[in-house]
């Protein structure tokens, strides 16, 4: 496959990542299938992400700086409109990809064209690299959109899709936060997801942030109550607004108490043994010890 015509465009939008940014596309870099490229969008950072992407001299990463930050959903539909690749997969850039997550997705994507997008597993791991759980992951559609008001259990660093997917449904740019929520939101009546049974992603979560919690919540309020006049299904739009209103209630009581960790470790899934040895091998990589 030449570096002209990739079978997948990795999309990355990135602001203020000189901390994390070249540990994450280390982790692309090291994938099994090499027929990729990386578009990333630098929203107007103010720190060395870009310099630091730009002197990692890789062909198949193609950096656009852009002096103003304009939020990640633009970036992201900015970056869509740049891919070449028949498949387009998402990244975040303080994540780190197993090596094998690009194989393992685009090879389900090929044995079954029916599936718009697929996701993954997702170990979360702390500033220091140690493993906390495992994000929700559904791996059916029926699973997936069982809920939507309430959400889509599928992580959205993990998606990888049809190119043409990310094309027709592109992402509302005036939003801040809950884009996937909105997204999933617009189009799960038209699609078909599905996630692999496999943690092959790891995201970061150092702790959690009142100041981007609650303006989710807020944002998913408004993708659910336009969804619901849009579908005519307001009463249960109603009822998913009502239920975001109460967990924000519970992420500031929690915080404010001191259970950050606590609340952390409740939403998430504990981490088989299996995962563990895996994620410590690719910890090592990233995170080398402390000298004493």
């Amino acid at each position: 496959m030449s570096q002209t015509s990739p079978l997948v465009s990795i999309i990355m939008p990135m602001r203020n990542s000189a901390a994390t940014v070249e540990a994450t596309i280390r982790s692309i870099q090291r994938q099994t299938l090499e027929a990729w490229d990386l578009i990333v969008i630098d929203d107007g950072s103010t720190d060395r992400s870009a310099d630091i992407v730009e002197g990692l001299g890789d062909a198949r990463i193609r950096l656009v700086r852009e002096p103003v930050g304009r939020g990640l959903a633009a970036r992201l539909n900015q970056a869509i409109a740049l891919c070449g690749g028949e498949y387009i997969a998402r990244m975040d850039s303080d994540d780190l990809c197993f090596p094998e997550r690009l194989a393992r997705q685009i090879e389900r994507l090929r044995s079954d064209p029916s599936i718009d997008v697929l996701g993954c597993g997702a170990v979360v791991f702390d500033a220091q690299g140690a493993p906390v759980g495992l994000l929700p992951c559904a791996t059916t559609h029926a699973d997936i959109v069982r809920r939507p008001y309430v959400g889509f259990p599928i992580p959205h660093p993990s998606w990888c899709g049809q190119a043409s997917w990310f094309r027709k449904y592109l992402y509302n740019p005036v939003l801040t936060k809950a884009e996937d929520h909105d997204l999933m939101l617009r189009s799960f009546r038209a699609s078909r997801f599905a996630a692999l049974d496999e943690v092959l992603l790891g995201y970061r979560q150092p702790r959690l942030d009142l100041g981007k919690m609650l303006p989710g919540r807020r944002a998913s309020m408004g993708a659910i109550w336009r969804d619901g006049v849009r579908s005519g299904e307001t009463p249960a739009a109603l009822r998913g607004v009502i239920m975001q209103c109460v967990k924000g209630a519970v992420d500031i009581a929690t915080i404010k108490l001191g259970l950050n960790r606590v609340m952390q470790r409740h939403r998430l899934s504990p981490v088989p043994e299996a995962v563990a040895r895996q994620w410590a091998a690719l910890r090592s990589l990233y995170f080398p010890p402390e000298r004493s």
